[in-house]
């Protein structure tokens, strides 16, 4: 089992709490992980990269000049890749950069992740994150008392309007429900912050 202390809003210890560490693996697999992260930055991309081919430029069909005794190079169209303005040769064209991965493997990753996390120590956890009303500044707040510098993400069981208000304008705190994390958001962040309740429940964020 693993023991992490809880800590409040200041920043002080108020008690601790168990985790199972056999939830999170037995072993951290790397290739998982870069297969997640691959997908991940794949899916990001819109692929609505496109270039014009001959036939799509602009241009008469016309042979510039006859082929012989001329002097000059033999030409067909004024649209050729070779022309300036002339069409491009193989260039890209809308598509779709979309990757699948099994959702057993997600999961692994997710695993791997998490593990690489606690045994780093980037990982704390935090009594609740009650919010009546949005305020950035409360919530830049406890993460300072915390010690978190650098990007953090707030993994909560239920995220509140108030509490993704507070974190939406803060460029290096990023904020989700737990069971919808993954292996990327948990990668790309320095830190991780959970609620008690995630910790306690920590079976849902696994096998979500």
């Amino acid at each position: 089992m693993i023991e992490l202390p809880v800590y409040n809003e200041s920043g002080q210890e108020v008690g601790k709490v168990q985790l199972d560490e056999k939830l999170l693996g037995e072993k951290i697999r790397r290739r998982l992980m870069h297969q997640a992260v691959v997908q991940a930055e794949a899916d990001r991309r819109q692929g609505t990269h496109s270039t014009k081919t001959k036939g799509e430029r602009a241009g008469s069909g016309k042979k510039p000049w006859r082929q012989k005794h001329t002097g000059r190079a033999r030409a067909g169209m004024k649209r050729s890749p070779l022309w300036v303005k002339g069409g491009r040769i193989f260039g890209p064209k809308p598509r779709d950069y979309t990757q699948r991965m099994p959702a057993r493997s997600r999961r692994e990753a997710l695993k791997s992740a998490l593990l690489s996390k606690f045994l780093d120590k980037e990982v704390k956890v935090i009594d609740a994150l009650a919010f009546d009303r949005p305020k950035t500044a409360r919530l830049n707040r406890t993460l300072k008392a915390l010690g978190m510098e650098g990007t953090t993400l707030v993994a909560v069981r239920e995220a509140t309007e108030a509490l993704v208000k507070s974190a939406r304008n803060m460029a290096t705190c990023r904020l989700l429900r737990a069971r919808d994390m993954n292996a990327y958001d948990v990668l790309r962040h320095k830190n991780l912050l959970f609620t008690r309740d995630v910790i306690e429940n920590f079976r849902e964020v696994i096998h979500a």
